[in-house]
């Protein structure tokens, strides 16, 4: 058998269908971020916007955070040393697993090697502890809930997405008695909405079921202290588990689960994917416990990130750019055609300098392809206008349909301005 046409073909078969996912080659400017240098393959380096980036408030960067690093992986060194049983647990974890308990006012948290793999361990492992589980599941979840759900083994129904009355028929159709399971994030990362949690665990105590929730994309930038949506909307303490990733807002690298203790040492307890991994490195635990104790003071961040986030939209749609409103900090721009979202993101990079990866299916449906920016505090009025006036260049050369400006997203009236207004104030 020809082993090597096999995935030749299947790799050809990707980009056929304009699905081959290319990387950028980047090494980011801590001093300077979101500046960055890009290697194009040929051996030149230039130098880059990233406009694109999970870092959304820049604590990969901040210099307490690289200090708790570096100090930690001197005193420790830069490895775990094993599985959590097997001399992984060193003390930083367990510092940042208290760190984690405390921020979502729960009594216990579990730290994962990253977000992907905590939603998997913690829906499977919850699910097949519950005696006849039926798992019920957002249908806009995440590949990492969907692949959780469905190493559960269990029964399971899709819910439309954030529809809570399609969410209660389904759940009346239950006995009471039977052991129901409700996934579902709190702000979903590609359109940029926000669920109904209230209504939803509103849902939950009214038909005995318990809440899992996916904050990935919130943890750090909602909240009194970052702890979520959850904790703005005042529903933090009605949800039975919390899913997190340290990877995000706190620019760090892993993921967690947080919820009661009994829960909490169940999973711990029987998860293969958390029982035959090595352990975070606790210079890692140690910088992102530090990332997280400075958001729990800092809500002049978070407010800053809402800011830019506000204003680029606003920019973006004034200048006639189709933005896909959402009250939410993420900014997708809708294109709508495959080859055109790869094109333009190749564009934006070779002619501009500015990096935004393109979101194709399978992460979006076909024909709802999308450049997906996430401004950071660190995003000025100056890049923004830059922004602005090299996605107006692209999507002329590309023949991207550009939208009214009529249709803009709403904005506060420190975002309110028009990209005329925005240069002066960048000048």
């Amino acid at each position: 058998m020809d082993y090597r046409s096999i995935f030749e073909t299947a790799v050809a078969q990707l980009k056929e269908e304009r699905r081959y996912r290319v990387f950028c080659d980047l090494e980011r400017d801590a001093e300077n971020f979101p500046k960055a240098t890009w290697r194009d393959g040929t051996g030149a380096e230039r130098p880059v916007t990233i406009w694109c980036s999970n870092d959304y408030l820049g604590m990969g960067r901040h210099p307490e955070v690289i200090a708790a690093m570096q100090e930690t992986a001197g005193r420790l060194g830069v490895g775990a040393g094993g599985t959590r049983n097997i001399s992984g647990t060193n003390h930083p974890i367990v510092e940042l697993e208290a760190e984690l308990a405390d921020l979502h006012g729960k009594e216990a948290a579990l730290v994962f090697t990253s977000g992907w793999i905590s939603n998997l361990a913690g829906i499977s492992t919850i699910a097949q502890l519950l005696p006849n589980c039926l798992i019920l599941s957002d249908a806009l979840n995440h590949n990492s809930m969907i692949e959780g759900v469905r190493r559960a083994g269990c029964e399971r129904q899709v819910w439309r997405h954030n529809d809570v009355a399609h969410l209660e028929e389904l759940l009346a159709a239950q006995p009471k008695d039977r052991a129901k399971l409700i996934v579902f994030e709190s702000l979903y990362s590609m359109d940029g909405d926000i669920a109904p949690i209230e209504a939803i665990a509103d849902l939950a105590d009214k038909y005995g079921a318990m809440t899992y929730i996916d904050e990935v994309h919130a943890v750090g930038m909602y909240g009194a202290r970052g702890a979520g949506v959850g904790e703005r909307d005042g529903v933090m303490d009605r949800l039975d588990v919390i899913e997190g990733t340290l990877a995000k807002g706190f620019g760090n690298l892993g993921g967690y689960i947080a919820g009661d203790a009994a829960l909490i040492d169940a999973v711990r307890s029987y998860a293969p994917a958390f029982i035959f991994s090595t352990a975070l490195p606790p210079a890692v635990c140690a910088a992102a416990r530090k990332s997280i104790q400075i958001l729990k003071t800092r809500p002049d961040l978070r407010t800053a990130h809402q800011r830019q986030a506000r204003t680029t939209k606003h920019a973006l749609a004034n200048a006639g750019l189709p933005v896909m409103d959402n009250p939410s900090h993420i900014v997708p721009v809708f294109v709508g055609d495959a080859e055109k979202c790869k094109a333009a993101s190749d564009l934006l990079l070779e002619r501009h300098g500015v990096y935004i990866q393109p979101i194709n299916y399978p992460t979006v449906p076909r024909g709802a392809e999308r450049l997906r920016i996430t401004p950071t505090p660190l995003h000025n009025d100056a890049l923004i206008v830059t922004l602005v006036e090299a996605l107006v260049d692209v999507w002329t050369t590309l023949g991207i349909p550009f939208a009214e400006p009529a249709q803009a997203p709403q904005a506060d009236e420190a975002a309110r301005c028009a990209l005329p207004e925005l240069k002066r104030a960048a000048e």
